[in-house]
């Protein structure tokens, strides 16, 4: 791995003052935990004259739960959050989710914000610039064709942070800061769906909280992942399920998949378990329809048959854990 290239540090103490440096200042990148950032600065992907470090901006690292939600600021570490009692409590997929990544040291450095601003991911990008010069680049990066579909005008590196599925279950609502203001979408509106330009975030500005509805509190959940191995490894596939029994059968039940296309997403059509029983063959039927709706590539080691497979099998298993629990 390379030498850090040259760069320039600001380090604000407020979010405007954030802001304000990330809007007047060409290619700089807003630094929190740094974990996939550096990496990639490292290895020749991003090139950065600037980089803002958030850490002293104190707004980004409170979290409070009340009435109105759950509110997380975007720079609360991975740890903080996997450790806090109201969250283990009242949204355990995500307690679940933010405990799942990468090892102990990664979490206590990664924040909320950078695992949900996490760069999309490529065996064909990730790599040091020696190989990636080799193999005459890729689109996501100085290339002009896309390895794993070489007819095709997209990138398809996968988004793989944990957690934005587990997040996405409870309707989550994100709050950007940028030079006009701030504003709220559906985290859903967040990732575009392109392996490139992922986030729909304009230059200046900066993921600054998620908000979890109050609606869904309490909602019997999970948050389970597949990778190669058993610590540090990004998901092959991610998944966070809820379910809420009513009268011996299924009142709702909510899902959604990480790792297994550009974005995370929502899997559709759960609402047609309802009043079914959670049983061994609703459970495969969910697996199925899992399976059907992951539509990872060619972007790491393992075959993307397994994968799908893979998302079958988990969404079989939460559901039967959380039917039993």
């Amino acid at each position: 791995m390379e030498a850090l290239p040259d760069f320039r540090l600001h380090r604000p103490t407020t979010l405007a003052e954030a802001v304000a440096i990330l809007a007047e200042t060409p290619a700089a990148r807003p630094l929190a935990g740094g974990t996939d950032l550096i990496v990639n600065m490292r290895r020749g992907l991003v090139e950065a004259p600037a980089l803002v470090d958030l850490g002293d901006v104190a707004a980004l690292r409170s979290m409070e739960a009340g009435a109105q939600g759950l509110r997380i600021g975007a720079g609360v570490t991975l740890s903080a959050l996997a450790a806090e009692p109201t969250v283990a409590r009242d949204y355990p997929a995500i307690a679940e989710a933010a405990a799942a990544v990468a090892g102990s040291t990664h979490r206590n450095a990664g924040t909320v914000g950078g695992n949900l601003c996490l760069d999309t991911r490529c065996i064909y990008y990730n790599q040091s610039d020696w190989w990636r010069r080799s193999n005459d680049y890729c689109l996501k990066y100085r290339g002009e064709i896309c390895h794993v579909a070489p007819k095709s005008k997209r990138c398809f590196a996968a988004f793989s942070g944990d957690l934005a599925p587990a997040l996405l279950i409870h309707d989550a609502v994100v709050e950007i800061a940028g030079p006009g203001g701030s504003r709220r979408i559906p985290l859903a509106d967040l990732y575009t769906g392109d392996g490139i330009d992922y986030l729909a975030l304009v230059p200046g500005e900066v993921l600054a909280s998620v908000h979890v509805p109050p609606g869904r509190t309490g909602l019997p959940q999970a948050y389970a992942k597949a990778r190669v191995r058993g610590a540090i490894d990004f998901p092959l596939v991610g998944l966070a399920v809820g379910l809420r029994m009513e009268g011996g059968g299924i009142g709702e039940l909510r899902a959604a998949l990480t790792a297994v296309d550009m974005r995370p997403f929502p899997i559709a059509g759960t609402e047609a378990f309802a009043g079914r029983p959670a049983d061994e063959d609703t459970a495969r039927a969910f697996g199925e329809l899992a399976r059907e709706q992951a539509s990872p590539m060619r972007t790491t080691t393992v075959k993307p048959w397994y994968r799908r497979r893979v998302a079958a099998a988990l969404a079989r298993r939460l559901l039967l854990q959380l039917a039993a629990n």
